[in-house]
């Protein structure tokens, strides 16, 4: 099955609606975001837009708001004084809104070809960096599918509570490489992408 996907800039009044929808269901639940309003998540949207260190997209596979991803200089954002970065560190979340209607086999690798993709050929990262909640088994499988290396456990603080993670990196060869790219890529068509 091919997926036709573009990524656009997450808008706070277009997108708050969808995304607090997605957040509020129990597959987001390691977001930790699944009881804010609709306002609240417009206010999380708007403070990632206005940081110039970290960026919100919406993804779209066939036309339909299906993911959202956030992507962020760990240098300065999340992992300061956590991770030691090297030029071209690019951090990155995924979020795949939940199933709704008939399963789509393939959706959700399609759906992490294309960010990681976008990470590499639009926003130019050298290496992506992950940091996972280390409970979270299914997106850490998701990452070695990916060829992400998990390096160590790390402790992060999350307004006010602490998340035990899995900090972990993928370049762009470790990529190329990995079996979601094998699987993914041929299923993936790109289309273009409004500025």
């Amino acid at each position: 099955m091919t997926f036709r996907t573009s990524i656009v800039a997450a808008d706070p009044q277009r997108d708050a609606l969808v995304l607090q929808r997605w957040l509020a269901d129990p597959h987001a639940a390691y977001w930790d975001m699944g009881d804010l309003d609709v306002d609240a998540v417009r206010v999380y949207l708007a403070g990632v837009a206005a940081d110039p260190h970290q960026q919100a997209w919406l993804g779209l596979v066939d036309g339909v708001p299906t993911f959202f991803a956030e992507t962020y200089d760990p240098a300065q954002v999340l992992l300061r004084g956590i991770h030691d970065p090297l030029p071209g560190d690019l951090g990155m979340h995924v979020l795949v809104a939940p199933p709704v209607g008939e399963s789509r086999h393939g959706l959700t690798d399609a759906v992490f070809a294309a960010v990681m993709t976008w990470c590499f050929d639009e926003l130019g990262a050298q290496r992506v960096v992950v940091e996972p909640d280390a409970r979270n088994d299914r997106i850490r499988r998701k990452n070695l599918r990916a060829g992400f290396t998990e390096l160590r456990c790390i402790c992060i603080d999350q307004g006010g509570h602490a998340k035990t993670a899995v900090l972990s990196v993928c370049t762009r060869d470790d990529y190329a490489r990995s079996e979601l790219a094998a699987v993914a890529a041929p299923s993936l068509t790109r289309t273009g992408i409004p500025a």
